[in-house]
């Protein structure tokens, strides 16, 4: 291949030399940057996974505006710019994601207090709930935690919607103390 610059030697370590295609180009700059580039994204990032695929995404994007670099020997420039400009992006969006989970963390995180109480509450209904007379007990859990409707109730166990009201509320009345309602 024929270059428009008189033959200078050898083009600085790493540097792609003028006249070079993309593979050429990028196979050298590979092979002298690749490690060198990788440290810096991983010293900022603290990722080396992450590192290694904004390096490996700045070689690509490097390698489809090859044709366009005026000055191939800035091609080392560039793409350390574009790991730096990808590791900055990088870290921008971790930040916006740990806001975000710590804002849902902290609203949907219930004391440990309150989730002592619960837990006491919801034995001390389930007890009482035992010991309901076996309708009541049956009608109140398929009402409360089975989520039917009085008119399925009645079905599943073989009663009048009447008997399903009336078994309701006399479940509901023996739990009143421990629900913490009013008589």
């Amino acid at each position: 291949m024929e270059t428009s610059q008189p033959d200078a030697g050898p083009p600085p370590l790493g540097a792609a030399a003028p006249g070079l295609d993309a593979d050429a180009g990028l196979a050298e700059l590979h092979r002298s940057h690749y490690l060198s580039m990788v440290r810096v994204a991983f010293l900022l990032t603290r990722d080396a996974g992450r590192a290694e695929e904004l390096v490996q995404d700045a070689f690509v994007d490097l390698y489809g505006r090859w044709s366009r670099l005026r000055d191939p020997e800035a091609a080392v420039a560039y793409l350390r710019q574009s790991v730096l400009n990808r590791a900055r992006s990088s870290l921008r969006h971790l930040a916006v994601v740990r806001a975000h989970d710590a804002r849902v963390t902290l609203r949907d995180v219930v004391s440990a207090e309150s989730s002592a109480l619960d837990r006491i509450h919801s034995a001390e209904v389930l007890a009482s709930l035992a010991g309901l007379p076996t309708r009541q007990r049956e009608v109140l859990v398929l009402r409360y935690y089975g989520q039917l409707s009085e008119a399925e109730i009645a079905t599943t166990l073989g009663i009048s919607a009447g008997a399903v009201k009336t078994h309701s509320f006399r479940g509901l009345r023996a739990l009143r103390p421990v629900l913490g309602e009013q008589s």
